[in-house]
């Protein structure tokens, strides 16, 4: 199926493939082993679990050292960053939670979900962690709250290291609004369900969309991202409300406060996604003045830092090591 041919999919179920998101007071390092692998078996087991203003926002934590921010996309959670994580856990503390409205975060009916409350909240999580800084590893709508949050936190980012994902002359994209209307009618989530009960169809739709080599998406992968939005209505309701809270452009403004970022920054983005425009990468390069180029993945989609780790590792070692860059300290 053609992507163009399954965004025309919108007004029916089959909505959402081309979007592109205990009560553990811990702190320090966690005791997970870094190289032991990070399936959905291990990922549950070693799930942990924040209070903060925002509500009970959902972790994982793996690895020592200084720490770093993994931001996923939607609607996917923090399951999204397993294999990167797996490669860096021996250099840096790594820490990926799941924004409000995904994964296995819980927080109320109540609770704003726009992308400056999830930085504000990224911001809550951090402070409950003792993190004082962090370096930045950023996806689709988790690469906006990424923006949003060293816009508000520049002191707290050393690095950034972004994929594909908004900007402000493209957020949100054209082809999300169908998606988005949809969410804001309540009815987007009936896409997750039918995929979830069908993981030859969510391959087929949604992965086609979204992954270079949808063979690969995993029946474990579809569980853990679909399951957790489908739990229960208040949860179906929360999925809706980040999705609706992409109108308006969350990053409308920013422009001129990211001219001043000092963070250095390295962007890589597949040139399969016909999702988020292919000009952003040289947007990106232009306006932030740290910038340490781009580099175009041929061929990689949307998601693909899932399929494709090494590389996320490999120039994440390359930025956080390189002359210029400040001291990583935690």
């Amino acid at each position: 199926m053609r992507r163009r041919d399954f965004i025309g999919l919108a007004g029916a179920s089959l909505a959402y493939g081309a979007l592109a998101a205990c009560g553990s007071k811990q702190r320090g390092a966690t005791t997970s082993t870094p190289g032991q692998p990070l399936d959905a078996a291990a990922y549950t087991a070693t799930r942990k679990f924040a209070e903060t203003r925002f509500g009970k926002i959902a972790y994982l934590e793996r690895g020592t050292g200084p720490a770093a921010l993994f931001l996923h996309g939607a609607p996917l959670n923090s399951y999204q960053w397993r294999g990167a994580i797996e490669r860096l856990a021996d250099q840096r503390r790594c820490i990926a939670p799941d924004f409000m409205g995904l994964g296995y975060t819980e927080v109320a009916a109540t609770q704003v979900l726009t992308g400056a409350a999830q930085a504000e909240m990224i911001g809550a999580l951090l402070d409950q962690l003792n993190i004082r800084s962090v370096d930045i590893v950023a996806s689709d709508s988790g690469g906006m709250v990424a923006q949003l949050f060293v816009i508000r936190n520049p002191d707290r980012v050393r690095t950034m290291l972004l994929t594909n994902c908004d900007t402000e002359p493209d957020s949100p994209p054209p082809k999300t609004l169908p998606i988005i209307h949809l969410a804001q009618e309540g009815k987007l989530a009936d896409s997750l369900a039918k995929w979830r009960a069908d993981h030859a169809a969510a391959r087929a739709e949604f992965g086609t969309a979204v992954f270079q080599y949808p063979e690969r998406f995993s029946d474990d992968a579809i569980e853990y991202y679909f399951a957790p939005v489908l739990r229960s209505a208040h949860h179906r309701e929360r999925f809706h409300s980040y999705n609706a809270a992409f109108l308006p452009n969350p990053l409308l403004g920013t422009e001129a406060a990211l001219r001043n970022c000092q963070a250095p920054t390295r962007v890589l983005w597949g040139t399969g996604d016909d999702l988020f425009s292919q000009a952003s990468p040289e947007y990106l390069d232009k306006l932030l003045p740290k910038s340490r180029g781009s580099r175009r993945i041929e061929g990689a989609k949307l998601f693909w830092p899932e399929e494709q780790p090494d590389i996320i590792a490999e120039e994440a070692r390359q930025l956080w090591n390189a002359p210029g860059t400040r001291a990583a300290t935690g």
